[in-house]
């Protein structure tokens, strides 16, 4: 059994390879974007409204009340990446109990991409929000001593977010190939709900440590324009 969609070539021409990870990825993409496109081309504002306008309405009061909850901040500026890192994820996670999906964030290359998206938007962030010489100045606090400490901190956490959602998604994956191996009557219907439930909360820990990260790029300027207690 492949367990990473990396080792699944649908076609190969010399070093150009199309493999599982690429095809349902796109596939996952044009998922996304088709719903969208449906669920918002006739948005309502009449208190009768669609059960999929519905739905939208409650997953992006939920994003709002999360990254409000996190940042301390207005939502609106990290509510559509943060959105789609949670969508994206979560949805390849769910769709792994469809027989035939092999859920792209199975493979290390998706989540490093994903932990990259962080990486870059974390300074994006910061310097939207501080400019950028108060963001550069943070790297520098409290001693310019801790530059490269910092640097290597930036790095490495989003080493961890790639290595933490690539882990659990594998192991999710080799535990359920064990179970089904012992019992597979039973233990699929278990394991389809455990998928279920699991591939959600890996979706929420992703994006919420991505909300932690792009926080901190703007909260720790923001108390010292707070003015001070006498």
């Amino acid at each position: 059994m492949d367990l990473s969609p990396d080792a699944i070539i649908y076609w190969q021409w010399g070093p150009v390879k199309i493999s599982a990870t690429l095809v349902f990825s796109w596939l996952l993409m044009a998922l996304l974007t088709l719903s969208s496109y449906l669920i918002t081309r006739r948005l309502s504002s009449s208190p009768k409204i669609s059960a999929g306008q519905n739905l939208l309405e409650a997953i992006v009061s939920f994003f709002q009340r999360q990254i409000r909850e996190v940042t301390q901040q207005e939502p609106e500026p990290y509510l559509p990446f943060v959105g789609t890192l949670f969508l994206y994820i979560g949805l390849s996670n769910i769709l792994a109990i469809v027989p035939g999906f092999r859920p792209p964030t199975g493979s290390l290359t998706t989540t490093a991409a994903l932990a990259t998206s962080v990486f870059i938007a974390v300074p994006i962030y910061g310097i939207a929000a501080l400019g950028l010489k108060a963001y550069l100045r943070q790297y520098l606090q409290p001693s310019i001593i801790m530059l490269p400490f910092t640097i290597i901190g930036e790095f490495s956490r989003t080493l961890a977010l790639a290595v933490r959602l690539f882990g659990n998604v594998m192991s999710g994956t080799v535990i359920a190939a064990i179970l089904l191996l012992v019992a597979p009557l039973f233990f699929p219907v278990v394991m389809q709900a455990f998928s279920l439930l699991t591939g959600i909360i890996q979706a929420y820990i992703f994006g919420i440590l991505a909300l932690v990260y792009i926080a901190s790029a703007t909260e720790i300027q923001e108390s010292r324009k707070r003015p001070k207690e006498v």
